[in-house]
């Protein structure tokens, strides 16, 4: 486990990094969050970090993801991907005893860190001072439930037409890490760390048919090719998010460039 950086630093990246944070003053996240109760911890790639929904099961910490990434809820028995979360957002509230996360159950789903990903635990006695004392923070608390139901809503929306379950897929993440303010960057483009085997598990595909979508989106605009300055293999760079909605909405019949009927 690497060393913990003096508390006033993980503070400073929750307040400039994070969604639940941004803009917050320092001074005021020392009030509820003292040196001693933040963890900074290294989630290893391809490791369980726990099961989410088990009966009477509950969390004591929020995940807050600081770099690198990225996280992913997998179901059963199809071993479909059902959430995908990037640096700057977090994972575990459906899990904690506070707001939504009361109610908001569903089936078990197990939670894993799919790349090497660096955390801060924050403990649930803070976040429920927090959620109680300051309205703002407790509307963005509140507002995370609402993404990851409307991201599962853009799943739900993958056919078994491979364009437009692609589409699905990233117009579900466009909007996920447009509202939490994380995109575009600073390019105009949608930078997403996406392997072919996640969204082949999330839209039901093979990755040979992964790779020919994503083939066909590059070569008609949708896509741009890796910035010069691009630290993953696995990039996926959206140029054109209003375009493919004409994909995302795309019957058998609309989608000329894709070869198979």
């Amino acid at each position: 486990m690497p060393k913990t950086p003096p508390a006033p630093n993980l503070l400073t990246a929750l307040s400039e990094q994070t969604f639940l944070f941004r803009g917050m003053a320092v001074d005021t996240l020392a009030r509820y969050f003292p040196p001693d109760s933040l963890t900074l911890e290294t989630l290893f790639s391809n490791r369980p970090v726990y099961t989410a929904f088990l009966p009477d099961e509950y969390l004591d910490v929020l995940y807050v993801i600081l770099n690198e990434g990225l996280v992913i809820a997998r179901s059963a028995p199809l071993d479909r991907i059902v959430a995908l979360t990037y640096p700057g957002s977090c994972f575990g509230m459906r899990n904690l005893l506070l707001g939504h996360g009361q109610a908001a159950r569903a089936f078990p789903s197990l939670v894993e860190a799919y790349k090497t990903t660096q955390v801060v635990k924050l403990p649930l006695a803070a976040l429920e001072l927090l959620h109680q004392e300051n309205a703002a923070w407790r509307d963005r608390y509140q507002f995370l439930f609402e993404l990851r139901t409307k991201f599962q809503y853009h799943l739900l929306n993958c056919s078994t037409y491979p364009p437009q379950a692609v589409a699905a897929l990233l117009r579900g993440l466009i909007y996920q890490e447009r509202e939490l303010g994380n995109q575009p960057q600073g390019d105009g483009l949608y930078h997403f760390d996406l392997p072919i085997d996640v969204i082949a598990r999330a839209c039901q595909l093979n990755p040979r048919t992964v790779e020919q979508v994503l083939k066909g989106l590059l070569q008609q605009g949708y896509l741009a090719k890796p910035p010069k300055n691009a630290t993953s293999e696995d990039g996926v760079y959206v140029a054109n998010p209003n375009g493919l909605k004409e994909v995302y909405s795309a019957t058998r019949d609309k989608v000329a460039w894709w070869p198979l009927r």
